[in-house]
Parts: structure tokens; C-alpha cells; sequence
């Protein structure tokens, strides 16, 4: 039977490079639709992957998660195409117009938490949010609830007895407690968005566990590690080019004490890629799957437990239910 693979954010970076190396499985039957919002670098990556494999099945889908009309009618195509959809690999985000704290920075640099601060961008990175015609904050709409909304679009062709369906969320490991409020889930108040989007997709599989895997639906997140991508490069839209490149034999050494230095979009798709592969049922919920590549280049996955999310969830569900019973709705 024909596999049916949904990416969205898929015409470049990590997203590109996991349709690359899925269809160097070479899996016979596989149909992978590339969902994109500009249709344009959509056709280029579609070109770029039948240039490698002028036989594979490339369709393209245009959507902007941050939209919910897109959303609609983009899942409205999904239906009308296919019958079935076995992995939905929620890659799609943003980090608008991040700002350096050039300051704390500095003082990174001659501290223990050196590596975390590279890894992770905590304590140097804040950013500026936007609103959506819809009205909703873009960060959020766009890396996490358009998400959501495209799940749930999607129940008819993703939920079917006898058989498994896979959602695979790209997550981050700047996915910290400390930026998200259930209170405040579009994170209108607050200067870390993109942080507070990815927790709060780290919460939402383990809801949509909850709700779905009675019908044959399974989640997932996974954390890519530090990739050298436009939005790593969009931290610094003013470094020069140049300046990242001559950086690189630093992170090539760091990458030597720690193995979540993965540095390229290739091993940053590590666990997207392992986890396809993967018996739902073997995989544990509540765990993140981390792409690491060791320092002499080997890619590897491993999960790491998040026991904080578990944490939270417990004593929010006995602090405010109606929220979590709203997500979960």
C-alpha cells in the first residue's frame, strides 16, 4: 500500500532535507506532498528533488499556517486528493525580527553556560511579535495553532480503524517552562515567543495523545539541536555571511563536548527521519526526541524525558481545568 507523507515547511532547511532523505529510503509507494506557503520555492524544492529522484511521487500543497482560510482550505485539498494520510510532519515555523542581547552575550562566553546558550539561545534572544489578519499573535498562529487547526481539519483522513497515522512535530530545545503561561498561550505579553510556542507544542502532543490514540493516532516531538538555517542566520540579520562560515570550525569544536551540535539541516533531521521508521506504539509520549551527532560526525537519536511538561500539566490541570479541557476540546 501507498505511504502518504504531509510536510509542511518543506521547500527549505530541515524540512527540505527530510523529504531529501525520505525518499532515499527508497520506499516503493511513497507519496509525499510538499505543503508550502510560497508556491514558488515550493516548485524549486520539488525540482531540486526530482532532479535526485525523477521517479518519486512530489506533489505540493500551498499553505500559510498562520492563516486559518489557508488552513481550511488547504485541508479541504488534502481530502479531496487522498483518502488516507499516514505521517503529518508539522515543520513549519518562524522567529520574527529576533534581538541580540550583545551584553549577555558576552558574559556567556566566559561562563558555565556556554554550550546551552549556543544550543538553545536562552538569555541572549528575544523577539518582536506580530498580529495576523485573523488576529491572533504570528508566532503562535504560525508554529503552533494552524498546527493544530490542520490536525483537527484533518481527523477524516488521519484517524481510521485497523491502521496508525503519525504526527511528527518539530520542536526546539528553546522550548523553555519559563516562557509559556497558560494564561497567556499566544504569549501576547511576553518577548519569547518563538520559546513559549514550541513548549506549548510540546504540551499539545501529549494532549493530542490523550485524545487520539484510541483512534490510531500517534504525536510526537523532536528537537533538531543547533542548525545552521535561515532562521539561525535571521538571529543576526546584519552578520555577514563571511563571519558565520569562519564561526563554524568553533561550533565544529564545541561539537566535540557536546553532541547537540548537529550544525546541519541534514543531521538536524536525524529523529524526524528515525522516528518514521518507529512502531508508534514503542515510543514513549512523554519524551522529545533529540537529533545528535557525535564529534566525529556520527547522527544518532536518543530520547530525553521531559518531566517538567508532565509537571506543569498535573498541577495546572488542579489550578485551571477549563484551559486544558479548551485545548483539548
Amino acid at each position: 500500500m501507498n505511504t502518504v507523507v504531509l510536510v509542511t515547511g518543506a521547500n527549505s532547511g530541515i524540512g527540505l532535507v527530510l523529504c531529501e532523505r525520505l525518499l532515499s529510503q527508497d520506499l516503493e509507494g511513497l507519496q509525499l506532498c510538499l505543503a508550502c506557503r510560497s508556491m514558488r520555492r515550493a516548485q524549486a524544492a520539488r525540482s531540486a528533488l526530482l532532479a535526485s529522484h525523477p521517479a518519486a511521487q512530489v506533489a505540493l500543497l500551498q499553505v500559510d499556517t498562520s492563516s486559518i482560510s489557508s488552513v481550511i482550505a488547504a485541508a479541504r485539498e488534502v481530502k479531496l486528493r487522498y483518502n488516507r494520510l499516514d505521517y503529518l510532519y508539522l515543520n513549519a515555523g518562524i522567529m520574527p525580527n529576533p534581538q541580540f542581547d550583545v551584553k549577555a552575550f558576552f558574559k556567556g562566553l566566559f561562563s558555565s553556560r556556554i554550550v546551552s546558550m549556543f544550543a538553545t539561545g536562552e538569555g541572549i534572544l528575544t523577539q518582536k511579535d506580530g498580529v495576523t489578519p485573523d488576529g491572533l499573535q504570528d508566532v503562535f498562529a504560525t508554529n503552533l495553532f494552524g498546527h493544530f487547526l490542520l490536525i483537527r481539519e484533518l481527523e477524516p483522513v488521519l484517524c481510521h480503524a485497523g491502521r496508525t497515522s503519525r504526527l511528527i512535530w518539530t520542536s526546539s530545545s528553546n522550548a523553555h517552562r519559563s516562557a509559556f503561561d497558560l494564561d497567556d498561550v499566544q504569549h501576547r505579553r511576553g518577548a519569547r515567543p518563538y520559546s513559549s510556542s514550541k513548549y506549548a507544542s510540546d504540551l499539545l502532543s501529549l494532549a493530542l495523545n490523550t485524545r487520539y490514540n484510541k483512534q490510531g493516532l500517534f504525536s510526537s516531538v523532536t528537537c533538531p539541536g543547533f542548525v545552521m538555517t535561515n532562521l539561525t542566520y535571521g538571529i543576526l540579520p546584519s552578520f555577514p555571511a563571511v563571519l558565520w562560515t569562519l564561526l563554524m570550525p568553533v561550533f565544529w569544536l564545541i561539537r566535540m563536548f557536546t553532541n547537540t551540535f548537529t550544525l546541519t539541516p541534514y543531521n538536524g533531521a536525524e529523529a524526524l527521519l528515525w522516528l518514521f521508521k518507529q512502531k508508534p506504539e514503542s515510543l514513549d509520549p512523554q519524551a522529545k526526541y533529540h537529533s545528535f551527532t557525535s564529534g566525529l560526525g556520527n547522527n544518532y537519536t536518543l530520547p530525553r524525558k521531559v518531566q517538567e511538561i508532565i509537571i506543569i500539566i498535573i498541577s495546572d490541570c488542579r489550578r485551571r481545568p477549563k484551559s486544558l479541557r479548551t485545548w483539548s476540546a
